[in-house]
């Protein structure tokens, strides 16, 4: 039985939505059970807001939540300008397609199916536009948050309150960072899937090794080993010459 010339792209888009959704899931129930950036920087949020409760000068604090919001808005306008270059590139997929069909390890396809792989691509950076602006939006909340917490010489706010103030705006600003995470995977996942247009096989390949790439930064890298230590250095003797 002879496959259809589409089986070899539809059997990659289905692994590429496996792949997107399954790490996606797989991420968030490792994440619960075993240390990974997004647990461990949680952590370090609440550190950091129990610390901004006892002083009364926030605009460290400001500042810090400023850059962050600043980083999400330069990927928004960084995504819309790739999805005017990828609806450009479709207005004028043919000429795309003789391009391509120079290259060498490149499956020749046709129009259609050229366009159909760009329109794929901008679906992918619309998430992932859709995803930085409600980023943005949090990290303004975040803000609010910081501006409405209580001082530090207040006495009419207990501590049961301000321990339930740190969590809950520790906990808005990791809802604010994991949305910045999930734009951020769709640029690897949208990096993966210009591997579509030279090959359907290569692209399914891509696909996999992004989300290994995922997988060593979230769970295994240096930085996460850095910052889940607990332990502090052993001090060196002194060796004062006076003594």
């Amino acid at each position: 039985m002879q496959l259809p010339d589409y089986f070899a792209d539809l059997l990659a888009v289905c692994w590429f939505a496996l792949c997107w959704w399954g790490y996606t899931r797989y991420a968030h129930w490792q994440g619960l059970r075993t240390p990974c950036l997004s647990s461990v920087l949680h952590l370090y949020r609440e550190d950091w807001m129990q610390r901004l409760l006892l002083r009364d000068n926030r605009i460290a604090d400001a500042s810090v939540i400023g850059n962050l919001e600043r980083n999400a808005s330069f990927f928004a306008s960084s995504t819309l300008v790739i999805l005017a270059g990828v609806l450009t590139v479709l207005g004028s997929s043919d000429r795309a397609v003789s391009l391509l069909a120079d290259l060498p390890l490149v499956a020749p396809v046709s129009q259609s199916v050229s366009e159909l792989k760009l329109l794929c691509l901008a679906i992918v950076f619309v998430y992932a536009f859709f995803t930085f602006s409600w980023c943005m939006r949090q990290y303004n909340f975040a803000a609010v948050l910081v501006g409405s917490a209580p001082m530090a010489g207040e006495r009419n706010v207990s501590e049961l309150e301000r321990k339930a103030f740190a969590q809950r705006a520790a906990r808005v600003i990791s809802m604010a960072a994991n949305t910045f995470n999930f734009g951020l995977r769709a640029y690897y996942f949208g990096m993966a899937t210009l591997a579509w247009f030279v090959n359907p096989w290569f692209f399914i390949l891509v696909t996999a090794g992004v989300v290994l790439i995922l997988y060593q930064r979230e769970f295994h890298s240096d930085v996460l080993q850095v910052m889940g230590s607990t332990q502090a250095p052993a001090l060196e003797p002194r060796t004062d010459k006076n003594d």
